[in-house]
């Protein structure tokens, strides 16, 4: 089964309150957890907290914007020295200077959360700030290594983005990180993390552009700089990013919270572009797309005024982040073609239907 196709099924089990868990992994998975054991005493857990970083950022004329961070430990700013160097301060900064107003930054993100918390971060946060303007979700890792039901994790970061839009807030997701990339775990335990967190992300999206928000992938973000550059992206515990890896998260987020926030962005705009691997497609291919390729936004669209097509909802993927185009002979999905299309062209649309329709009514 393609990943587009398992994103499709763990959106759809998400909304029937179903589960997709560790155990059809069978006998192998106590390998793993020995793995993983000694994986967490090779990462090791150095920090006692990360910095508080709510406040007013920016000045100017006018209300405050109101931005929430919620999440856990890569949304808080575990690994940060200073407030000044989390992601929501540097996105909080930077939508300050270009909008002219002051940004308020409600951080409610908890170290160590998983998704099914997202709701209690969210009922505080909103009672805190009932009318906000943005927030940006960074959920998956902790639901990954603590073998969560993927599904259930879907299933709780939909309810959390509904009731933000609820709120009337844009939500910006940043998808589950690829912890394939993080060295210190040894194998087999990094390539069932690396499918496990790619699913996931995929699955994020997926469920996110159906409620109404849009997702920007993270992926292997420090994967080059870690084997590069470790002691500079990563911070001292080897698993979370050091204040350059949250600039980078944060410069891959902010085009696509300015866009929210209603601020012009260099993509503001503009159409996707073939030669960059961009496309119109239905959310689950470009939430597959998006995965391979850190720093891509998914947002809804509409073909021709409908939302839908045979294949699902319209998405459009851009790659936001400033890299070179890709090498020609780059290998790219296409879709398929004769019986083999016809076919998953129905599994494709029974699948969507199922999310769809079971999405109002399932809890």
């Amino acid at each position: 089964m393609g990943r587009a196709r398992r994103a499709r099924k763990i959106a759809a089990i998400a909304a029937y309150g179903g589960g997709i868990g560790a155990a059809g992994l069978g006998a192998g998975w106590g390998v793993l957890l020995g793995e993983a054991k000694i994986a967490r005493r090779i990462v090791g857990q150095p920090f006692d907290g990360a910095p508080e970083d709510s406040g007013i950022y920016g000045a100017g004329p006018g209300e405050p914007i109101e931005l929430l961070m919620v999440g856990d430990s890569t949304a808080k700013g575990m690994g940060a020295d200073t407030a000044y160097q989390t992601v929501g301060a540097i996105i909080a900064t930077a939508a300050a200077a270009l909008a002219g107003r002051p940004v308020r930054l409600t951080n409610v993100a908890v170290v160590g959360a998983t998704s099914p918390d997202l709701g209690g971060q969210v009922e505080q946060a909103l009672e805190q700030v009932p009318a906000p303007d943005a927030a940006v979700i960074m959920i998956g890792a902790n639901d990954v290594t603590g073998r969560l039901s993927r599904s259930t994790s879907v299933r709780h970061l939909a309810d959390a983005v509904e009731s933000l839009r609820a709120a009337g807030a844009e939500v910006v997701v940043g998808t589950c990180p690829d912890l394939g990339v993080i060295e210190p775990v040894p194998q087999p335990l990094r390539l069932i993390a690396r499918r496990w967190s790619r699913d996931l992300a995929a699955a994020q999206t997926v469920a996110v552009i159906e409620h109404g928000g849009r997702t920007v992938s993270l992926g292997d973000l420090l994967g080059h700089e870690f084997s590069d550059s470790p002691s500079v992206m990563f911070s001292k515990d080897r698993f979370h990013p050091s204040p350059a890896g949250y600039a980078r998260a944060a410069s891959a987020l902010l085009p696509s919270v300015l866009d929210a926030l209603g601020q012009q962005s260099a993509d503001t705009g503009r159409q996707p572009d073939r030669r960059r691997g961009e496309a119109v497609d239905p959310v689950s291919v470009a939430a597959k797309r998006a995965v391979r390729d850190p720093g891509t936004e998914v947002s809804a669209t509409d073909v021709r005024g409908a939302e839908r097509g045979r294949r699902g909802r319209w998405a459009v993927l851009l790659r936001r982040h400033r890299t070179p185009l890709p090498d020609p002979d780059e290998q790219i999905d296409e879709p398929a073609t004769g019986e083999a299309q016809a076919a998953d062209s129905q599994q494709l649309q029974e699948d969507s239907t199922d999310a769809i329709h079971s999405s109002t009514g399932a809890q």
